[in-house]
């Protein structure tokens, strides 16, 4: 398995101008979600854990009735790498 490379603060700006919904702070990418209750929440949530196990890429989760914050960072990298970027793509693609 090719090594994990850490993205440029370059590379992190212009990955998150394609994705306007995110922003990044203090090592990683974090975008909060909204829902219509805390049900619906927990469903997402489920969503994001299945999706977790089968990329082996998992995010902190921060849950708060209506609201789940996805936060990305690549451990095995030193910080912020292109697999946060694909994880941020498929978690808004399972809203």
């Amino acid at each position: 398995m090719p090594a994990i490379t850490k993205l440029s603060e370059g590379e992190i700006k212009d990955r998150l101008d394609a994705l306007p919904e995110w922003s990044e702070s203090g090592g990683v990418i974090q975008r909060t979600f909204q829902f219509k209750d805390f049900v619906a929440s927990m469903r997402f949530v489920n969503r994001i854990a299945e999706l977790a196990e089968q990329r082996q890429h998992h995010p902190d989760i921060l849950v708060r009735w209506n609201k789940v914050t996805l936060s990305l960072s690549t451990h095995d990298a030193g910080g912020i790498s292109e697999r946060d970027f694909d994880f941020a793509r498929l978690a808004d693609g399972i809203r």
